[in-house]
C-alpha cells in the first residue's frame, strides 16, 4: 500500500471515530455562544467533561472547582507549577499548537476549549468529537471576557464575575503601591535565535506595563499581531533592563549570541525565565500569579518572591488538590 493510501485510509478511520464521538453527546439542554471564530456554538447546558486545547479552560475550570477531563500541554513532561501540576490527572492530549484528535476523542468530551489560532484548520473535526468553543487568549481585555464566558458555560457565572473583579482590585492595589518614579524598560520573549516579543497589549505585558514597566515592543499595530520578532541588534539598541524569558527548555540560542552579554538586563542579573503562566495568562489563576512574579521582578525591594504553588493553592478550592 503506498504511503498516500495510508494515509488516506487513516484518515477516514479517524474521521469515522470523531462522528461516533460526536453521536455521543449529550442530548440534554443546549445552550449557545457566539466565540472568538464568530461562530455560534450549541453547547451542553451543564458540562461534565472539559477538554482544554492550552492551559486556559484547566485554569478557568479549576478556580471554579472543576477539573477537565483532558490537556494539552506547553512544553512535554512538565505539568504547571501555577495549576499545582494538576493536569498530570487529566489525558494528556499532546502539545497546544498541534493536539492529537484521537487522544481527544478517547477522552469523550462534551466541550472543548480551545486557543483559535492553533484550531481554526481542524475545526471541524474538533466539532464532531464535541462541541467546540474557541477564545483568542492573547489580550488583557478579552481576558475579562474569556473568563466571564466560560465561567456562565460552566454554570458558575457569579463566582466568574468574582475572579475578574477581584483581579481588578488586585492590579490596582499593585499599580498603587509600585514606585512612582521608576520605569524599568522591559521585554517579555521567547527565546530563539531571532526571539519574539509581546506587545503591550499582550495580556503578561499589559500586566508589567500596568504596574510601571515600559515594554520595549510598545502596542500593537491597529489589527496587528500581539507580538513581533525583535533582533538582537534591536534588542540592543533599546535595552531592557528586565527582560522575561518563557523557559521553553535547556535550548538557548539567544544567549549565544555575542550581543546578549551585552546587555543591560544580563549585565544586572534580571533576566527571568518565567513558567507556562506568561504565556497562557488569560485565566484568573495565571494572571494572579504573573502579576505578584512582576512586582516582584521589576522592585523586589517593594513587593516579596513569589511562591507559585501557595498562591495557586489560594485559588483552587482545596478538594481538587487532594
Amino acid at each position: 500500500m503506498t504511503r498516500y493510501a495510508r494515509t488516506f485510509f487513516s484518515a477516514l478511520g479517524l474521521s469515522a471515530m470523531l462522528i461516533t464521538g460526536a453521536a455521543q453527546a449529550d442530548d440534554g439542554k443546549k445552550v449557545s455562544i457566539v466565540d472568538d471564530r464568530g461562530v455560534t456554538v450549541e453547547v451542553p447546558a451543564q458540562p461534565k467533561r472539559i477538554a482544554s486545547i492550552s492551559y486556559f479552560a484547566d485554569d478557568v475550570a479549576l478556580a471554579l472547582g472543576i477539573k477537565p477531563v483532558a490537556s494539552t500541554y506547553m512544553t512535554s513532561g512538565r505539568e504547571p507549577a501555577f495549576l499545582l501540576g494538576l493536569t498530570s490527572g487529566m489525558k494528556q492530549i499532546g502539545q497546544r499548537a498541534k493536539p492529537n484528535l484521537e487522544l481527544l476523542s478517547e477522552a469523550k468530551p462534551d466541550l472543548i476549549i480551545a486557543i483559535r489560532r492553533y484550531t481554526v484548520g481542524n475545526a471541524a473535526q474538533l466539532q464532531n468529537i464535541a462541541p467546540y468553543v474557541a477564545y483568542n487568549m492573547e489580550l488583557l481585555e478579552e481576558s475579562y471576557k474569556e473568563v466571564a464566558s466560560l465561567s456562565k458555560l460552566l454554570g458558575k457565572p457569579e463566582r466568574g464575575e468574582q475572579l475578574n473583579a477581584d483581579f481588578r482590585k488586585h492590579l490596582a492595589e499593585f499599580t498603587a503601591k509600585a514606585p512612582k518614579d521608576v520605569h524599568p524598560r522591559f521585554l517579555i520573549m521567547w527565546g530563539g535565535a531571532t526571539p519574539f516579543a509581546f506587545h503591550t497589549e499582550n495580556t503578561s505585558a499589559s500586566i508589567v506595563a500596568a504596574i510601571g514597566g515600559d515594554n520595549v515592543p510598545g502596542p500593537k499595530t491597529p489589527g496587528g499581531e500581539f507580538g513581533i520578532d525583535i533582533s538582537l541588534e534591536t534588542m540592543l539598541e533599546k535595552d531592557p533592563e528586565v527582560i522575561f524569558v518563557y523557559d521553553s527548555g535547556p535550548d538557548r540560542p539567544h544567549e549565544s549570541n555575542p550581543i546578549w552579554s551585552q546587555l543591560s538586563a544580563v549585565k544586572n542579573n534580571r533576566v527571568f525565565y518565567v513558567g507556562d503562566q506568561w504565556v497562557e495568562t488569560n485565566g484568573p489563576i495565571a494572571r494572579e500569579i504573573v502579576l505578584r512574579e512582576a512586582a516582584h521582578y521589576l522592585y523586589p525591594e517593594t513587593f516579596p518572591a513569589v511562591d507559585v504553588k501557595a498562591e495557586a493553592a489560594k485559588l483552587i478550592p482545596a478538594e481538587l488538590q487532594n
